[in-house]
């Protein structure tokens, strides 16, 4: 007898998607390197399109070219300090309604977050109320500020994907079940330029000494930044003319050259770095990347003034520089706010464009430490493994 037309003659096993959700430019970046390691390690065991999970979510142009379809665009969400979130509250709400339906219908087996935890972390306990496990890969930066949010983060995060090493202990002994995958960074690192070959690339003169400038990565920190970073270089200049200066500046963002008398290298952060003699930083993930070039630095940063009287309330910890966290002391000077002034600035990062400096020596053994404390390479590989085992334990 033939069978019923409603009866399958075959099940095949129900692949559901993975949501990603990331809120910023670096972020996307990362996300992007994770699907891509995603995909090879399917490829590389032969895994049938009709098993691969759909990959959908809040991203930009890496994940798009990486294969991700993107729901809602990162630019719409970067924003960073406490007065400055306020002002995109509204939106933040009405994408998280959609992420909520998106999640309700029963088609999302994983949901993998990236750092913006103001709202992961909801789009987490969404995700938690929905049944579904969640991969938070970069975590939140707990040790700076918001310990509060640690049993939060307990409840509502499956499994977490550290970056620094020593927030795996950390989220441990607070219940979450964490993992240090190494920085991601060290997976642009693999094979840097030497420092002939990048001032090659950027026309610059090797034998003469160059500062790279970079102001920061967002529209905000560029308006705060790039006037008084450039006049710190001018005074560099006043006292040494044969200094070269260069001017990093992240994709995400432009600069009018009207108001930069220096040349401008757009996404290629690893060859400024390579082939510079110093460095003045803003403060962030460029200090690990300074690190990991061997670039010694200044730290710079300013924002809103409120924002950051609520910051020194709330944040825990002596250093603003990630290279300084990391390495528990300070490698780098940094000044913030108030504190920087162009000339202070200036006769800080004079030793450094002094090769036989003790200064520089000193910076350069603190900055080789921190580079072996992020781990070895193989961050995104490692995330796109957790990935694929949550995957085939939920689905």
């Amino acid at each position: 007898m033939p069978p019923c037309p409603s009866t399958p003659i075959l099940t095949e096993r129900r692949v559901r998607d993975v949501l990603f959700v990331v809120g910023e430019a670096s972020g996307d970046l990362h996300a992007g390197k994770v699907v891509e390691a995603l995909h090879a390690s399917w490829d590389a065991d032969a895994v049938p399109a009709s098993q691969r999970a759909r990959l959908r979510g809040v991203g930009g142009q890496h994940m798009a070219r990486a294969g991700v379809e993107i729901i809602e665009p990162v630019e719409h969400l970067a924003v960073m300090g406490f007065v400055e979130v306020l002002q995109h509250v509204p939106k933040h709400w009405a994408l998280l309604r959609r992420l909520k339906r998106e999640m309700a219908s029963g088609q999302v087996g994983l949901v993998v977050l990236l750092d913006y935890p103001g709202f992961n972390l909801k789009v987490a306990a969404a995700a938690k109320a929905a049944g579904i496990p969640v991969l938070y890969y970069i975590t939140p930066q707990v040790w700076a500020w918001g310990a509060d949010r640690l049993p939060r983060i307990a409840q509502v995060v499956s499994k977490a994907a550290c970056i620094l090493p020593f927030e795996e202990t950390l989220l441990r002994q607070h219940g979450v079940d964490a993992t240090f995958v190494g920085h991601p960074l060290l997976d642009r690192a693999q094979h840097l330029p030497s420092r002939e070959e990048a001032c090659a690339q950027l026309g610059l003169d090797p034998a003469r000494p160059v500062l790279a400038v970079f102001p920061g990565s967002r529209r905000a920190e560029i308006a705060r930044h790039l006037t008084p970073f450039v006049e710190a270089a001018q005074q560099v200049q006043a006292q040494r003319p044969e200094v070269q200066v260069v001017v990093g500046v992240a994709p995400t963002v432009s600069i009018d050259q009207a108001q930069c008398p220096f040349p401008l290298v757009s996404g290629q952060g690893f060859v400024v770095q390579r082939a510079a003699t110093a460095g003045l930083l803003k403060s962030g993930t460029n200090t690990l990347e300074a690190a990991v070039a061997g670039l010694p630095h200044v730290i710079g940063y300013m924002t809103n003034p409120l924002t950051y009287r609520i910051a020194r309330r709330v944040v825990k910890i002596p250093h603003i520089g990630l290279v300084n966290v990391v390495a528990g002391r300070e490698v780098s000077k940094e000044f913030v706010q108030q504190d920087f002034v162009p000339a202070r600035v200036a006769s800080a990062l004079l030793p450094l464009l002094d090769v036989q400096s003790a200064a520089r020596r000193t910076a350069l053994e603190g900055l080789s430490v921190v580079r072996g404390a992020l781990g070895a390479p193989g961050a995104s590989a490692r995330v796109a493994g957790m990935m694929r085992s949550m995957l085939e334990h939920h689905t």
